[in-house]
């Protein structure tokens, strides 16, 4: 009698080697560890030889575990190229995609909607923060795709686009001229220290206006004209305008990146990284 491999313990050594350990490869195949571990066992067991060695920490494939990963991906890919020649949606489940919260706005809400509409038996789930906690969640895989402001991508990212980082202010407001010029950034903005330390270097003096973790509270006293803040050009909250020239320094700029975990390659992952470089590639 022919054997067969199984297709779910398949997917999850290919999820554990490109993620490089069980407990990312859990997070990207919304799995337990225990789950992905068993599978991986049934796997070995049934192949009658060992598919992962672990050394400092770290999962590596065996010479047994390196010949199979050709085949396997193969395998899946067959598998699924034949769901979706046979109509049966392979674009199902979950994509789970985080954004910075201040770039939201006004790409992210026409992307989802279009998605929705092209993949109705999709669930996308958004979750909005900053790029540094965005990167961890990824790295502990409970994001599938993220967009990141950073001034240069770490491994596996790609560059979608470079924005200038600009002042903004009040619509016809005079909070840039006073002095110490006074700022409204949440505690764990990433532009602060850029806008604190350009300030610094032209010798104006600054204080905080605000203190926390509110984005709303903070964007409210800039469109107050009570405060100054800075963000990427052309991305601005209600009720403020860029400001720059008015005697306040340059900021530089920054990258718009994108990452995409391993397990994130159907038809719906390559629409939804589609839409995003077409949406931040300007």
């Amino acid at each position: 009698m022919p054997r067969n491999l199984d297709l779910t313990a398949l997917r999850s050594f290919v999820a554990v080697a490109d993620a490089g350990g069980v407990t990312r490869a859990a997070g990207l195949l919304n799995l337990t560890q225990s789950a992905v571990s068993m599978q991986l066992k049934r796997l070995e067991d049934s192949l009658n030889t060992p598919l992962f060695q672990r050394a400092a920490r770290k999962l590596s494939l065996t010479p047994e575990g390196a010949q199979l990963m050709g085949p396997a991906r193969r395998m899946l890919e067959l598998n699924d190229e034949a769901l979706a020649r046979l109509g049966v949606d392979s674009c199902e489940g979950e994509i789970r995609l985080g954004v910075p919260h201040d770039i939201v706005y006004p790409a992210i809400p026409g992307i989802l909607k279009r998605l929705a509409g092209q993949y109705p038996r999709l669930r996308i789930t958004l979750t909005s923060s900053f790029t540094t906690l965005l990167k961890d969640a990824f790295q502990r895989g409970e994001l599938d795709v993220i967009v990141t402001t950073e001034d240069r991508p770490g491994p596996g990212g790609e560059v979608i686009s470079a924005q200038r980082l600009v002042w903004i202010g009040a619509e016809e407001g005079g909070a840039f001229a006073r002095r110490p010029v006074r700022l409204g950034f949440k505690d764990t903005c990433i532009f602060r220290p850029t806008a604190q330390s350009a300030l610094d270097a032209a010798g104006i003096p600054w204080e905080l206006a605000f203190e926390g973790d509110s984005e709303q509270a903070a964007e409210a006293l800039v469109a107050a004209d009570l405060a100054i803040s800075a963000r990427l050009s052309g991305r601005f909250p209600p009720g403020t305008v860029e400001i720059t020239g008015q005697g306040l320094p340059e900021l530089g700029g920054l990258s718009i990146c994108q990452y995409r975990a391993p397990t994130a390659k159907n038809e719906a992952a390559e629409a939804l990284l589609a839409e995003l470089r077409l949406a931040y590639g300007g």
